[in-house]
């Protein structure tokens, strides 16, 4: 999980620099200062505030919502600091806006505008910052926040699709649960105390459900809600840590249903980061290390470190890609097409689209999947219990006959 580190040191000049930065490991701040030519003096990390304030998140339907707006101010013409200024004052999300509003000041002292960004990194990503310093060196900073809007809204809706087929099995289960347990808890002990008077010896499955009833209505209840909860607990925290990341990530890929899913949206999500920024004139080996840190997985993440050393070495994308395993071999072989004819921005924008609709398929198949599988759950579990309830008034019934 990515922490916020706050920063001092020295440029090269001697002057002295301050500010914040959104990384996952101290190691990851020195060596992004070192980039910057500045020498890290204290690097503290910043502690969570016990206590958030509603909006004091920026969405990212803001963020497409400012770019474009500064994009089209752009290219009528209007000076930065003015169209910053008209934004500080038009922009609905507050923190925004005092963003908006800091960086204009900060432009009109004489600061770059993606310097001034860089110093707001919960609201402007590495990405960000860096797709604009292109725009701004290369003077086409209005075409650049156009490609950085539309690559925001391609990302939100990848992101909304995994949701919403995460989101269905999940309500679909948690539903069952509770059915299962409010028949269990309160519906069960009712025919327990009406077999009781009976007397006799009750059917196995009769006795099974009794039991199970009695234990979660019991202390039972309390051990299972325990143990459920200091598992996910444990799991959070264990994902927390490097390693505990590494493992659960590479397990989620190797999962038969899910795993596929989660493999393509890595993929469409890595080329269509790689390729905006490519296209943007953003150098290859730092295009790749805010790849790698947007990835959202620890295995692609190292697999796409493993590639970025490699074009440090000399070698080409398409042969380190390759030989990770991690993609598959038309998307290494499109990357090499696209490295050979000089258009692999076109060709990483084309294999994104191309992942974007798998993952459509995919969620729709994944949908598709679960849905009789849990019909088939509810359906045998609470058929188990209802017949299990019967069998003793079925037996009653026939000594009566």
């Amino acid at each position: 999980m990515p922490l916020i580190f706050q920063w001092s040191g020295k440029t090269t000049k001697g002057a002295l620099q301050n500010g914040e930065i959104t990384a996952n490991s101290k190691e990851e701040v020195i060596a992004y200062l070192r980039r910057q030519n500045i020498i890290p003096a204290t690097i503290t990390r910043k502690p969570k505030s016990l206590f958030t304030l509603p909006g004091g998140r920026v969405k990212d339907k803001d963020i497409v919502v400012f770019t474009r707006q500064f994009a089209t101010m752009i290219d009528a013409g209007l000076p930065l600091v003015q169209a910053l200024e008209i934004l500080s004052k038009q922009t609905v999300s507050k923190p925004l806006a005092k963003a908006v509003s800091d960086v204009k000041t900060d432009v009109e002292g004489g600061t770059t505008y993606a310097d001034a960004l860089k110093k707001h990194p919960k609201i402007f990503s590495e990405l960000y910052v860096n797709m604009v310093a292109a725009g701004e060196a290369g003077g086409i900073l209005d075409t650049i926040l156009n490609r950085l809007a539309q690559y925001i809204e391609k990302a939100m809706r990848l992101k909304k699709k995994v949701k919403g087929a995460m989101i269905y099995p999940s309500v679909i289960i948690s539903v069952a649960i509770m059915v299962i347990a409010v028949i269990m808890v309160f519906v069960i002990p009712t025919f327990a105390r009406m077999f009781t008077q009976f007397g006799g010896i009750l059917p196995l499955p009769t006795r099974i459900v009794i039991g199970a009833s009695k234990f979660l209505a019991g202390i039972g209840g309390l051990i299972v809600f325990a143990g459920i909860t200091g598992i996910a607990i444990f799991i959070a925290q264990f994902r927390r840590t490097e390693r505990g990341r590494t493992i659960i990530d590479a397990m989620l890929l190797k999962l038969p249903i899910i795993g596929i899913l989660m493999r393509k949206v890595a993929i469409a999500k890595f080329t269509r980061t790689l390729g905006t920024l490519v296209g943007s004139g953003v150098p290859i080996l730092e295009s790749l290390e805010i790849t790698a840190k947007t990835s959202g997985n620890k295995v692609v993440e190292r697999a796409i470190y493993e590639v970025r050393k490699a074009i440090s070495e000399g070698k080409t994308l398409a042969e380190p890609l390759a030989k990770s395993k991690v993609f598959p071999p038309m998307v290494t072989q499109m990357i090499a097409v696209g490295e050979a004819t000089g258009a692999l921005d076109t060709m990483l924008s084309k294999i994104a689209d191309f992942y974007d609709e798998e993952v459509d398929i995919a969620v729709a198949n994944l949908t598709s999947m679960i849905e009789p599988i849990l019909m088939v759950f509810l359906g045998v579990t609470i058929g188990f219990i209802v017949v299990s309830m019967y069998l003793p008034i079925f037996k009653l019934i026939t000594l009566i006959k």
